[in-house]
């Protein structure tokens, strides 16, 4: 059984909160559900048939009146919002927002309290953060058309690679030393051994050419700018 309303999801809930002590009473001013237990502070619930922004909304409206809000849907198909479930539940957290999901696939209805409502205090990842500056310092001029999909990225990494592809369509088989100081592309020889894009062969020790599909990486790509100092 599907819920054809917004309705239907309201005796489960109700039938949820009543069983942990809580006096229920629907459509008390803009909010869909209010829940009250003794001096405690009240929950607010509001229903939908989908997790959508209209909800998120709702329930921020609702965080002006009361600090214990709940978002209620019905659970998730295969096809729902579990598809996006961790980005959900990571934006419901962020807000402060509780979500939970009414089940209609199991005999009577059923509520799962899959997030409560409180204050979120994001932590940094720092190890990323840095990640993401040395890549903004290391990248040459700004080559990748932001929003874009579907296309390959540019990446600092993929530049160098490009101007040792380049050295080397050039000059021919190239000593990773040489390759280096030529270029300005100080990891030279780690980028060779690496091999990432399949572009570089080695023919002799140290010694390094550009392979077939090196020469179409050159090719596809605009030529870098010169190598940061």
């Amino acid at each position: 059984m599907k819920p054809a309303a917004e309705s239907d999801l309201y005796a489960p809930v109700k039938a949820f909160l009543e069983a942990q002590g809580y006096e229920v009473k629907a459509e008390i001013g803009p909010c869909d559900v209010l829940a009250v237990r003794g001096e405690e502070e009240p929950v607010v619930v509001e229903l939908k048939l989908s997790f959508s922004l209209a909800l998120v909304m709702q329930g921020v409206a609702r965080q002006a009146l009361f600090d214990q809000v709940y978002l209620a849907v019905p659970a998730s198909g295969a096809r729902g919002w579990r598809l996006r479930y961790k980005d959900i539940t990571r934006l419901c957290r962020r807000l402060g927002l509780g979500l939970l999901a009414v089940r209609f696939d199991r005999g009577a209805p059923t509520v799962e309290a899959h997030l409560d409502p409180g204050p979120y205090a994001p932590r940094r990842n720092a190890a990323r953060r840095g990640r993401l500056l040395r890549e903004f310092q290391r990248r040459a001029g700004d080559p990748n058309r932001g929003g874009a999909s579907g296309e390959k990225r540019v990446t600092a990494y993929r530049q160098d690679a490009l101007r040792l592809a380049a050295h080397l369509a050039a000059a021919g088989p190239t000593k990773a030393a040489v390759a280096a100081r030529e270029t300005g592309v100080a990891r030279a020889g780690a980028i060779f051994r690496a091999d990432h894009y399949g572009w570089f062969q080695r023919v002799a020790r140290g010694v390094y050419a550009l392979t077939p599909d090196g020469e179409t990486g050159v090719r596809a790509f605009p030529p870098p700018p010169a190598a940061p100092k």
